[in-house]
């Protein structure tokens, strides 16, 4: 089981380094306008932004597995699901060892997707909010299919469900327990769409940390704001992407703390405004709310780290998270372009080992590469 970044070469990752140096995102000098209200932003006012996302989130109709398995991103959408499920199950497995009932906090629940993870990390009490109605409403008939399918001496999670926008709102107030504690807070593919303003980041921050008991985890996975930068400047134009993806900023050169927003459409999946989160700036708010950096990884540092274990091997192949290349009868390959497995074939040359081997589409390692993955510590 091999996998291959075609994107980020050893020269790549020496280039992003330097790029981190300089930390081209431009921040605010005192006296300066705020840049995040700044009029050339054309950002959206009051919840206009908020209410897009919902309204995207909740006009995606739910697909059932052998739909979803046509997807060109399939592949993928199985590995992002295997990467959370490595990182949801240390995190439980960390926290257990301490504690033996555990409540969680999903924020940014969607339509369910992490509940069998729940299930499985048996956790004893969940809460799921998101900003989409919708999505929060098919999260709860999940559930309720899945307590229906269990075994009736099987212990399943009782569980709370709360449309909100978490960038406005407080859950705190909407919690059917005033005094409930979370020993992890998930946030999967969501935190960045809080980065619109300083005062919507830091409520999401509050939200995901405030009602963590010390020693509790805030755990995440977002978009990594200096990849997407560096990708746009190695660009000819203010766009970039492939295939698969597309991200689409205003203009080049000017990256504001807040409010820096890009256009982000992922094949199917995704097709709604986002915005950067300047990662040194993410961990000095959480700071304010006792949150100690544990670790940020990229996907791709991630994956090669978590493989290495006998039982992450195992998972990513009964997730079927790569595809096999070269395809044999029983399947054929995502994608019949030429160069999207040209790295597969120079790793297994380089290597010496012998084909087939697991990889994904050159679009995809592309795609999946942008994002990286957070774990946050309550102090106190």
């Amino acid at each position: 089981m091999m996998a291959e970044d075609s994107r980020l070469s050893s020269a790549d990752r020496g280039n992003f380094g330097a790029l981190q140096d300089q930390r081209p995102l431009k921040r605010r000098h005192d006296g300066d306008e705020d840049e995040s209200l700044s009029p050339n932003k054309k950002l959206d006012t009051g919840e206009g932004h908020s209410q897009k996302v919902a309204t995207h989130y909740n006009s995606l109709q739910e697909r059932g597995l052998a739909e979803r398995s046509k997807s060109r991103i399939v592949h993928m959408r199985n590995f992002n699901n295997w990467l959370k499920s490595v990182l949801i199950g240390e995190i439980l497995d960390t926290v257990r060892r301490d504690r033996r009932e555990v409540c969680v906090l999903d924020l940014g629940c969607g339509k369910g997707g992490d509940l069998l993870k729940w299930k499985k990390g048996h956790i004893s009490r969940l809460v799921c909010a998101d900003i989409a109605g919708v999505s929060v409403e098919q999260c709860q008939q999940r559930y309720a299919d899945m307590k229906k399918r269990s075994h009736p001496h099987e212990r399943i999670f009782t569980a709370e469900f709360i449309t909100a926008d978490c960038s406005r709102e407080l859950l705190s107030e909407k919690l059917s327990d005033s005094e409930l504690q979370f020993d992890v807070c998930s946030c999967q593919f969501v935190y960045h769409y809080s980065f619109e303003s300083q005062q919507q980041a830091d409520t999401m921050l509050r939200n995901a940390c405030e009602r963590l008991r010390p020693g509790g985890f805030f755990i995440g996975t977002t978009p990594d704001a200096y990849e997407l930068v560096k990708r746009l400047e190695q660009a000819d134009s203010n766009s970039f992407g492939n295939e698969v993806y597309r991200v689409t900023f205003q203009k080049k050169g000017d990256y504001p703390l807040f409010g820096c927003q890009y256009d982000f459409n992922l094949e199917g999946v995704v097709d709604v405004p986002e915005f950067l989160v300047y990662f040194p700036l993410f961990v000095e708010m959480a700071k304010k709310y006792n949150m100690r950096l544990v670790y940020k990884k990229t996907f791709h540092q991630f994956f090669e780290e978590k493989i290495k274990d006998e039982r992450n091997k195992t998972l990513m192949q009964r997730m079927q998270a790569l595809e096999q290349y070269p395809a044999d009868d029983r399947c054929k390959l995502v994608c019949d372009g030429v160069t999207e497995y040209e790295h597969a074939e120079r790793r297994a040359q380089s290597t010496g080992v012998a084909l087939p081997l697991g990889t994904l589409s050159r679009s995809e390692w592309e795609a999946t590469s942008i994002y990286l993955v957070f774990v946050f510590e309550k102090t106190a």
